[in-house]
Formats: structure tokens, C-alpha cells, sequence
């Protein structure tokens, strides 16, 4: 489904993604984690073309994102994206958040992209709020909502970019039960997060980064249960979230 193949990127001088290579199969969920600025959110965002890579190869369900020739849009229409801050547009009802893109991009009628808005809501169960405006709402629900704008594009992968990391403690639940929902669904995930509980209780692999390198690339098993085996620097990591 997804394929990185020596992927580098810099920002001017300084280099923040390191021959990363990686495959995520169709049904995968991913859980990319590491300490603060180890390029994780670079790397999920390269993915959806939304952060541009000067080296390397990234193909997303067979198509190459270097490609002059591939229509950048028509792909990210296909990758559902979450991120840490909702990206609602406020001065829309949740009803019309789910269903603009719809109609923009993919050419729905409003009374399909109404239906298909309306199931995805119910979906991530918020279905009283479709009247609502994103400010009257709490953080978690905001987020659930955004879950849910994704999944109405039909996506053949759902991308997430901590999107726990601006919520409540109280909140964090809500959003991650539904992504554990998507999870047991089958649906392709690839999770930028630091909720390790979520890691080991959904995901198939976990790649750990740090300084812009893939240092781990292994199941949620070699990863937790045999921390001796990994790197030193995953081995810290894991110590000191593993001790609390």
C-alpha cells in the first residue's frame, strides 16, 4: 500500500529525514513513535505529499509521489489525514465539514455527501452534534469529527499525526476507541503518536525514529517484549515510558 525507499529531506542545511525506507501493507497498522523532533511528523506528512522529500522514493497503492506526472491532489483525496489540531473550518457546521470536500473534490451530489457525512458521524458517535459548530464543541469530539471528514473520502489509508497530543487527558480515550474501531475494521493506519498503550494494543509494527533515522522497524512484540534486543537509543526510550 504504502513503500518509502531511501527517503531524505532537508530544510535548507539541515537534514531531517535520513535514507528512511519502509512498507506498510494494505490492513497494516503502523505506529510510528520517538523522541520530540525525531521527524516523524516530517515522515508522515512526506507521505501525503503535504511536505515535499528531495531524494528517495515514496509510492502510495502503486503510484510514485516524485512523479512530475501525478496529480497530487487526486492522491491525498485517496490518504485520510488527521492531525494534532482538528483543522476545522469554524465557520462551518460539523454537517457541512463532512460534506464539503465531498462535494468539492470528489463531485458528490449534497444529498450523498450528506448521507455518507451523516453515517461516518454516527460512525465516531456524535451524531446530535450535526448541527453543531466546531466551537461548541469539546477537543475530543472536534477531533472524532475530523476522524470522520477523513473517512467520508473513502481512503484507501488513514494517516495520523498525534492526534491525542492536544487534548485532554479525559479526551484521549474517545478518539483513541475509535481509532482502535478503525484498527479491528481492517483499515490501513499509519499513527504518529505517544500513546504506547495504543501501540501494544493495535498496531502490527512500530517504528521507532530519532535524528530523522528509521533505528526500528519490527512488530509490537520484538518491540515491547524484548527491549534487550533493540537499539540502545530505543532501549532508553523504552525504559523510561515502560517505567511509568
Amino acid at each position: 500500500m504504502i513503500e518509502l525507499r531511501n527517503v531524505s529531506k532537508w530544510y535548507g542545511a539541515f537534514q531531517v529525514l535520513t535514507d528512511c525506507s519502509t512498507s506498510i501493507k494494505k490492513g497494516e497498522v503502523v505506529v510510528i513513535c520517538g523522541p520530540s523532533g525525531s521527524g516523524k511528523s516530517t515522515l508522515i506528512k512526506a507521505i501525503n505529499a503535504l511536505e515535499p522529500f528531495q531524494s528517495g522514493e515514496i509510492i502510495v497503492d502503486g503510484i510514485s509521489l516524485g512523479d512530475p506526472k501525478t496529480n497530487l491532489p487526486k492522491l491525498r483525496a485517496r490518504v485520510g489525514m488527521v492531525f494534532q489540531h482538528f483543522e476545522l473550518f469554524p465557520h462551518l457546521s460539523v454537517t457541512e465539514n463532512l460534506t464539503i470536500a465531498q462535494i468539492k473534490v470528489l463531485g458528490r451530489s449534497v444529498d450523498e455527501a450528506q448521507a455518507q457525512g451523516l453515517r461516518y458521524l454516527d460512525r465516531v458517535g456524535l451524531i446530535a452534534q450535526k448541527d453543531k459548530f466546531p466551537g461548541q464543541l469539546s477537543g475530543g469530539q472536534q477531533q472524532r469529527v475530523a476522524i470522520a471528514r477523513a473517512l467520508c473520502m473513502d481512503p484507501i489509508v488513514m494517516l495520523f499525526d498525534e492526534p491525542t497530543s492536544a487534548l485532554d487527558p479525559e479526551m484521549v480515550g474517545e478518539v483513541l476507541d475509535v481509532m482502535v474501531g478503525l484498527a479491528n475494521d481492517g483499515m490501513t493506519m499509519c499513527c504518529v503518536t505517544h500513546e504506547m498503550g495504543f501501540a501494544r494494543k493495535v498496531s502490527n509494527r512500530v517504528i521507532f525514529m530519532d535524528h530523522g533515522k528509521i533505528i526500528e522497524d519490527c512488530s509490537k512484540d520484538d518491540f515491547f517484549g524484548d527491549p534487550d534486543a533493540r537499539s540502545p537509543r530505543a532501549k532508553d526510550f523504552l525504559s523510561k515510558i515502560l517505567a511509568h
